[in-house]
């Protein structure tokens, strides 16, 4: 064990003697990319303005979420106008000022409402 400690420490007492050295025209050209970040940092550019509709899209969650939020509108339109026949008609309800038919379409008893004077 004392004789393979020995050699790892002449291994190691030669590596200290022979440090590589880096060539002049290396050192160079790392000093010159150090500075030309260096520079950079201090004079960041400005990231070009995207339009309208990219920032939309980013915002709802790309053509993803485009398609989701396409697909949602779709459905509601399609409701509105063909809605099933156990839902009352949409126009009626906004020119109707009587509500009493909303529960009898439903089959409940509506006599609570009738007037009992």
């Amino acid at each position: 064990m004392a004789d393979e400690d020995l050699k790892l420490d002449h291994l190691f007492a030669d590596a200290r003697r022979d440090r590589p050295t880096l060539s002049n025209d290396l050192v160079v050209r790392i000093q010159t990319d150090a500075e030309a970040v260096r520079l950079e940092a201090l004079n960041p550019k400005t990231p070009p303005r995207r339009n309208v509709w990219a920032r939309f899209f980013e915002t709802i969650g790309g053509w993803q979420g485009f398609g989701g939020l396409v697909a949602a509108s779709a459905a509601g339109v399609w409701i509105g106008f063909a809605a099933p026949t156990f839902l009352p008609d949409p126009a009626n309800l906004l020119t109707s000022q009587d509500t009493s038919y909303l529960v009898a379409d439903l089959g409940f008893d509506t006599s609570f409402l009738e007037n009992t004077e």
